[in-house]
């Protein structure tokens, strides 16, 4: 369903392998899965569907298969429009019963707020496990931020702040710390361990 056309890998943190993307629409929302706690597996274009209607067999490949920790299967497709046009909604109507039919959902997902999709995208930067920073740096910046605290003033706390801000992000994006990302970043942005939010 997103029409600009901008193929690519995208390495997942969530199954540490690559999944293919076909379109920016579809790139940013690999991105979110890979960063939601919901998805433990995310997949491109696995199979195609194919149904008969009046005017013949129709087919749709939809764009991606999520794996859902609580077990559910999810089929998914990306647009860029906030609205669906007529055909849109009729194929989704159309998925949705096939996916209804064997147990799965069937989600379309549009839009990001631009504060939201740079704020990940940056914190995608620090994704992989390379930056976690050791167990010691994990369990300091937990402790900086057991309370809701200025980012600068818990990481300073800490020690050097290159050091330790490629453990903060990545725990931002891991989801071990957790900030307001629909307000732009900062410095001083508050800063919370999830168990304190």
């Amino acid at each position: 369903m997103g029409k600009r056309l901008a193929p690519g890998w995208w390495w997942s943190s969530t199954t540490g392998r690559l999944v293919h993307y076909g379109s920016a629409a579809m790139r940013l929302h690999v991105m979110l899965l890979d960063r939601d706690p919901r998805v433990s597996g995310l997949a491109a274009r696995p199979l195609e569907l194919r149904w008969r209607e009046p005017g013949g067999v129709r087919a749709h490949a939809p764009q991606l298969m999520l794996r859902l920790a609580d077990g559910h299967g999810v089929l998914a497709d990306c647009t860029t429009r906030p609205e669906l046009s007529q055909r849109q909604r009729s194929l989704a109507s159309v998925v949705g019963q096939i996916c209804a039919a064997v147990g799965w959902r069937y989600w379309v997902l549009g839009p990001v707020d631009p504060v939201y999709r740079r704020n990940v995208t940056w914190l995608a930067g620090y994704r992989h496990p390379r930056h976690h920073g050791g167990q010691q740096l994990a369990a300091a910046l937990q402790e900086a931020f057991a309370e809701p605290a200025p980012l600068r003033e818990g990481v300073r706390g800490i020690g050097d702040p290159m050091l330790v801000l490629p453990a903060l992000f990545h725990a931002l994006w891991a989801g071990g710390l957790a900030a307001d990302l629909g307000a732009p970043m900062h410095e001083r942005m508050p800063v919370w361990a999830q168990a304190a939010g």
